[in-house]
């Protein structure tokens, strides 16, 4: 008995492992008519857009899909935080769409100066960021935000900039013109915007997300009109694709987890994805098996790995929410850990008495 729990301890010890399986979900559809869901906050409450009453409106999903409205007749979430506040966008008027701010009520943030405004990001503080024009005849917009007044946070020296996220320490990003117009580059903004550049072979990118270190997510070009995700974290990784040739990256946690979309082997068709510690895995082959599901791209994830997905339920559009479950490996190391403490005492214990 006590070579054999030597057995299992000089095993582990000598380096004896097991592989570790890719991570797997369970998979809740969120309900709802055509529905799409954009992010997704710390408690796995998430909005979007779904239909009610034959037209698009806000939603709320906290276990329950609420309603938010409208500001006219049309509005989708965009970003939602910590205590549940929710920004997007939504028409006022015909042709005319401004940035809102919802809190139990849902408030119109206004413009630049211009017609048109977007709310793309809010932190646990409530300080929004988006995009708008500056002058209602110049269709030219810039990145902005949002702390009770609309501050114009400028370009890297070109004609247009936009605001798609916000982190805790109010760190920006998102997409600007540099000088030219020709191209437009990725940065963070911390009171200066940065250009952080672009990846090997390309002239364009684009920040989509910014996580609590400061690492940004989005795409960026690799060759003319090809796009892959990318990780920036002081440097542009590309984070490749799925088999086919673009991708995009929507998503990041504090983990460094990432999530997107990405086309498949032949450019067959658009799965979600995520990527974590080096590896981009189908989001599909995750998940239960499910009649009528495909996850076309996933848009954001929490620090607790819970994801948001749009897809297709029987070829309708649908949202559902990831939510991880122990990996197989883990439980076993786990119960390996508690043999091999046990085994330990086990033997203490025979070489006292």
């Amino acid at each position: 008995m006590v070579r054999s729990l030597s057995f299992a301890i000089a095993f582990l010890c000598v380096g004896g492992s097991f592989s570790v399986a890719a991570p797997a979900y369970t998979l809740t559809n969120l309900g709802g008519s055509g529905t799409y869901g954009y992010a997704i906050n710390a408690l796995g409450e998430v909005t979007g857009r779904s239909t009610y009453s034959h037209q698009a409106h806000a939603f709320l999903y906290d276990g329950a899909m609420h309603d938010l409205g409208t500001l006219g007749n049309f509005a989708s979430g965009s970003a939602i935080n910590a205590s549940g506040q929710v920004v997007g966008l939504s028409y006022v008027a015909e042709n005319v769409i401004h940035a809102f701010h919802y809190d139990g009520a849902m408030h119109d943030l206004g413009t630049l100066g211009g017609t048109n405004a977007y709310a793309y990001g809010i932190n646990d503080s409530g300080v929004i960021v988006g995009l708008s024009n500056f002058a209602p005849q110049n269709p030219a917009t810039h990145a902005y935000r949002y702390d009770g007044t609309m501050h114009d946070l400028g370009t890297l020296g070109g004609t247009n900039s936009s605001a798609m996220a916000i982190n805790n320490n109010g760190w920006i990003t998102g997409s600007a013109n540099i000088a030219g117009d020709l191209e437009s580059h990725a940065y963070i903004y911390d009171g200066v915007m940065h250009d952080i550049g672009v990846l090997p072979g390309g002239k364009q990118s684009q920040g989509r997300a910014i996580n609590s270190n400061g690492l940004v997510v989005g795409s960026a070009e690799v060759a003319e009109n090809i796009n892959h995700a990318f990780l920036y974290d002081g440097v542009m990784h590309d984070l490749g694709t799925l088999g086919g040739s673009t991708s995009l990256a929507l998503g990041i946690n504090a983990s460094g987890q990432v999530v997107g979309m990405s086309d498949t082997t032949g450019n067959a068709s658009l799965h979600a994805f995520l990527w974590d510690n080096g590896q981009m895995f189908d989001l599909n082959d995750l998940i239960p098996p499910t009649p009528g599901v495909r996850l076309i791209d996933a848009t954001g994830i929490n620090d607790a790995g819970q994801i948001v997905v749009h897809g297709s339920y029987n070829f309708f559009d649908a949202t559902f929410l990831l939510t991880p479950v122990p990996e197989p490996a883990t439980i076993l190391l786990a119960a390996f850990g508690s043999s091999v403490l046990l085994a330990s005492r086990c033997r203490r214990r025979l070489k006292i008495g």
